[in-house]
């Protein structure tokens, strides 16, 4: 694809997180024009298009498309409506960048890679936090060996909603429109990172539950994984958890490399540790200095996104690029609602967690 300049982005869906993908397509001006603008509810897209700049609102997507032919359509609508509209947007040419959770099933993967084939075209997962210069560096640390082998990883997602969070729209808290709870909509950022550094993992057991909220999806899961490499990992997710904290840490033969934070890191969130051995301890300084300063956020993925369609670069995460992510989070709430361990691509069509991230199943309260 020839992309224009500047490259013209059109936005489907004007919630919250629109306002934040607004500021970060602002600041990559005159490189972007935020060309048009389409929601369901006409009074939020109104609002949203005056305190944006944006010159042209529309009724629904498809006129939006077919009068103004954007590049790239970002989509932020609720998640059991993403993958029609990514069929839809590549169909009408563009290139697309959609939020998280990309899916709600590995059927509807399957459906957007199906429209991709068809069209030419790409959609991109929102998942920020693989993009910041930090972990960018330490991807490549690992990938290099320097690090030895993994051995062992923590990777906990302990956030705060409270009961109002579930009400304030209509499509959370409902398997059938959220697709899932803190593990699908929360947990995925760090368990995202965790599984793209660490590599193919290879099994999953966990267990699931809804606590302290009145709702269908889970507020609380948690996992134990092995991978390739013979690592294994902890996944704690919470969306119960008054002190909110983001924690990933990882500890390979010589460093232990840890990221501390909550909705976005930068570099100062980020420590490398080494036994006291006089080799590793010249090999510390040389870790840690990270190349860059790019924080893991909206804006930062947003222009690596851009470089990577005018370069005509794969981005890191494309639909194929973040699949063995999707086919965790179904294994993950397979196995916690069969109460069985789950082998990395046993869900395949035919099985109802191919289907629903769910399976049909109901948790236990």
């Amino acid at each position: 694809m020839t992309l224009t300049s500047p490259v013209r982005v059109a936005l489907i869906g004007t919630g919250h997180i629109a306002v934040e993908h607004a500021a970060a397509l602002h600041s990559l001006t005159p490189h972007i024009e935020v060309c048009a603008a389409t929601d369901i509810n006409p009074e939020i897209l109104a609002d949203f298009c005056a305190a944006q700049a944006i010159p042209k609102a529309y009724p629904d997507a498809a006129e939006l498309l077919r009068v103004e032919q954007p590049d790239v359509v970002l989509i932020s609508t609720p998640p059991f409506t993403h993958a029609a509209l990514a069929a839809q947007a590549m169909a009408a040419g563009a290139d697309v960048l959609c939020e998280k959770p990309m899916v709600v099933s590995l059927a509807q993967l399957d459906a957007i890679q199906a429209a991709e084939a068809r069209t030419g075209r790409t959609t991109t997962s929102i998942s920020q936090w693989r993009y910041g210069s930090a972990a960018s560096h330490v991807k490549r640390l690992i990938d290099s060996g320097e690090l030895g082998d993994p051995l062992i990883a923590l990777c906990n997602t302990l956030w705060y909603r409270p009961p109002t969070y579930y009400t304030s729209v209509p499509w959370r808290s409902r398997w059938s429109t959220e697709g899932g709870g803190v593990a699908l909509g929360l947990g995925i950022h760090a368990m995202d990172l965790t599984l793209w550094l660490l590599g193919e993992w290879e099994e999953v057991s966990a267990l699931a539950a809804t606590k302290d909220r009145d709702v269908e999806v889970e507020t609380i899961a948690m996992a134990q994984v092995t991978f390739r490499s013979g690592a294994v990992a902890s996944f704690v997710n919470s969306a119960v958890s008054p002190r909110q904290n983001s924690y990933i840490r990882l500890d390979f033969q010589n460093a232990t490399i840890e990221v501390d934070h909550l909705y976005q890191y930068r570099n100062e969130h980020w420590r490398f540790s080494v036994p006291d051995q006089p080799d590793l301890q010249a090999k510390l300084a040389e870790w840690q200095h990270i190349d860059g300063t790019a924080p893991g956020s909206l804006e930062t993925q947003w222009r690596i996104f851009l470089a990577d369609l005018r370069a005509g670069r794969q981005p890191l995460t494309h639909t194929s690029r973040v699949r063995s992510t999707y086919d965790f989070l179904a294994s993950m709430y397979k196995s916690a609602l069969t109460r069985q361990p789950v082998r990395r691509l046993s869900v395949q069509p035919g099985d109802p967690f191919y289907e629903a991230m769910n399976g049909a199943l109901e948790l236990s309260r």
